[in-house]
């Protein structure tokens, strides 16, 4: 399985944003899919829309699709949620359209992210949060060396475990 992150430019998300997937394929490098504009992935193209706005410096590392290279398929989003910060930290997000799920597409993304982590040398640290529900996703980022370092509230996912591990691991 060949997967990348394609990042999307302002427009795009915007559109995606607006739940409109005529205009955000017009502007799009790859074709895209129905449940990019899902109530399940809307929320974060909303977010992604206005820090593209705000803070266009994140627009390279924010989310983009997921992308199977073999069949030019849309099978998700992922991404970080910013740039590195002053700390050299990037946070991971990811979610696989349920039609590909339990296919290994999580963690192609999630490798694909961490390889990105490791080659940028500003990036010391991958965060990760999850829903302690979330028992897939809990089961791969362990497997992938990230230890929890706290809990946070998130006011849209509720309860989140933290968990981080070191970008050139």
């Amino acid at each position: 399985m060949t997967v990348s992150i394609v990042q999307l430019d302002g427009r795009t998300l915007h559109a995606l944003a607006d739940g409109d997937l005529a205009r955000a394929a017009r502007t799009s490098p790859v074709r895209l899919s129905e449940w990019l504009v899902s109530p399940e992935a809307i929320g974060t193209w909303r977010m992604r829309a206005r820090q593209a706005d705000e803070s266009p410096q994140d627009l390279p590392w924010v989310t983009g699709v997921i992308w199977d290279e073999e069949t030019d398929t849309c099978v998700g989003k992922a991404g970080f949620h910013a740039a590195p910060d002053a700390d050299g930290m990037v946070e991971v997000g990811y979610a696989v359209d349920p039609a590909y799920r339990r296919c290994g597409y999580a963690r192609a993304a999630l490798e694909a992210m961490l390889a990105r982590a490791a080659a940028d040398p500003t990036v010391r640290t991958v965060r990760a949060s999850v829903s302690p529900d979330n028992a897939p996703s809990l089961a791969l980022i362990t497997g992938y060396g990230f230890a929890q370092v706290g809990e946070q509230w998130d006011e849209e996912d509720g309860l989140e475990l933290v968990y981080e591990r070191d970008a050139a691991t």
